[in-house]
């Protein structure tokens, strides 16, 4: 199974910057570029910035009991089946936040589906 990484809803995204961004960038004071303590970036070196790219959720750990045959059933998938609890669990809250019109957005696909409700 495909590793899937939790992103936040931005991450696609790409900075688009602003002709108004791009002349406050020229009528700067030149003078305040020589700080090496705060280095000045062009325009051009935010282009392929993406927000929340390494954005990851916090994690709170918890005991769960399972059936045995679905623990089998999960690591029988590979290693990972812990992640892939999670997986499932995250499918299944954004399925039920898109159902309730609380998703601003359908969820990403992913390669675990659900049964409809």
């Amino acid at each position: 199974m495909k590793r899937a990484y939790t992103k936040t809803n931005s991450a696609d995204r790409r900075l688009k910057i602003s002709d108004e961004t791009r002349a406050l960038y020229g009528k700067r004071d030149w003078r305040l570029d020589h700080d090496p303590d705060a280095p000045v970036l062009p325009p051009e070196m935010w282009q392929n910035a993406a927000i929340g790219k390494y954005y990851r959720p916090r994690k709170t750990p918890v005991s769960l009991r399972i059936d045995n045959d679905v623990l089998a059933w999960l690591k029988s998938k590979g290693a990972g089946h812990i992640s892939r609890i999670n997986g499932i669990l995250r499918e299944r809250m954004e399925h039920e936040a898109v159902l309730s019109g609380r998703a601003a957005r359908p969820p990403k696909n992913r390669e675990l589906r659900l049964g409809q409700d």
